[in-house]
């Protein structure tokens, strides 16, 4: 387990504030965020390479905050995966195990387990110049592994890898992580590579942890319009808010409203997943009880591996996005009349920024 308590560090460009951030034990743990948000810079305090001007690292009950990194018995696979350049990939996997002076034949039998697991036996004799991105993963996985650390930090692990082959070795580092049971902290910037992988998440922005909880927790709440926007939400209505007692309506254009299951007043930000859309069939009728019915005209198309995205304009100036698994068997060419509804408890509703 790994407990991070009110952690601050200045170290100018990046920064951290008041970090809390618990990993239980046996945990895919994902800190992810956008570029600048202190990821690198949490993990590396974690692992020792920075000492934090304020606050706890607990590891396991025990506070390693001032500890050498070598005395906290954490693995670390930095972002360049930092092997020896002049090492075979046995070497490097034993490194760890020589300079605990462990003896030849340990350290040739759990050499040869580690490498038999990751499926890179064959590549024992090679250099690192000599592999592919997705085998110097997998040795530098097998070099932080093999002293059986308490905690395994990955920094962007799958980011040099293509498309294919990061879904590939996402689903490897669970698969090593559930075998050894170990609690893996895993750093990216990517929310698709997190629900790849993680248990739970937790998003950072500005140098602080912005929220945090599975991902079906953070999408179905997100606790800021920032969060909301990093989770892939696509629809973003500026509006005036009135909540009374037959509940709140939301005024986007002079003609066009919205029913929320929520309570406001005075300008939000209304937000709607695009998978929360539904297209429906046919005319109005049986429809009139129902209330965000929306008549729309087809704008744009993109068809994807999975689903099918649509852009609807309701109204001028007013279009939505939703996805749609079965949208290719209803949705004709741009121009199409459809019929879509917003259900209201799938409003949600945030402060509006204040414009500089």
């Amino acid at each position: 387990m790994i407990e991070i308590n009110d952690l601050s560090i200045d170290l100018g460009e990046f920064h951290l504030r008041d970090i809390d951030l618990t990993v239980n034990d046996g945990e895919y743990m994902v800190v992810l965020g956008p570029t600048g948000a202190g990821k690198t810079v949490l993990v590396e305090c974690i692992a020792g390479i920075h000492q934090p001007d304020s606050g706890t690292i607990v590891v396991d009950g025990a506070d390693v905050t001032r500890l050498y990194p070598e005395e906290r018995n954490i693995g670390y696979v930095p972002q360049d995966y930092a092997l020896f350049p002049n090492m075979t990939v046995r070497k490097n996997i034993a490194y760890g195990l020589e300079t605990r002076r462990r003896e030849k034949a340990e350290i040739d039998v759990r050499v040869r387990q580690m490498m038999d697991s990751l499926g890179i036996s064959h590549l024992q004799h090679r250099l690192p110049y000599n592999l592919s991105g997705g085998e110097r993963q997998r040795t530098a996985l097998g070099r932080a592994l093999i002293t059986e650390p308490r905690i395994l930090l990955l920094d962007e692990p799958l980011s040099a890898l293509d498309e294919n082959l990061r879904g590939e070795l996402a689903g490897e580092l669970v698969r090593i992580q559930r075998s050894v049971s170990g609690t893996f902290l895993h750093i990216c910037h990517s929310f698709e590579e997190a629900a790849d992988v993680a248990d739970r998440i937790a998003i950072m922005h500005e140098g602080r942890i912005a929220q945090a909880g599975t991902i079906a927790e953070v999408m179905a709440q997100p606790a800021s319009l920032f969060i909301a926007q990093f989770t892939r939400t696509r629809n973003f209505f500026a509006c005036q808010a009135d909540t009374t007692a037959n509940g709140c309506r939301l005024k986007l254009k002079a003609n066009v409203e919205l029913s929320a299951d929520a309570s406001a007043n005075g300008a939000v930000t209304a937000a709607v997943r695009p998978e929360d859309i539904q297209l429906l069939n046919g005319s109005a009728d049986g429809l009139r009880n129902h209330t965000n019915v929306f008549d729309g005209r087809l704008a744009r198309v993109r068809h994807k591996p999975a689903y099918t995205e649509l852009h609807v304009d309701i109204a001028d100036g007013v279009r939505v996005v939703l996805y749609d698994s079965h949208a290719a068997h209803k949705a004709g060419p741009p121009g199409e009349r459809l019929k879509l509804r917003i259900p209201p408890e799938a409003v949600m509703l945030f402060p509006t920024p204040a414009t500089p």
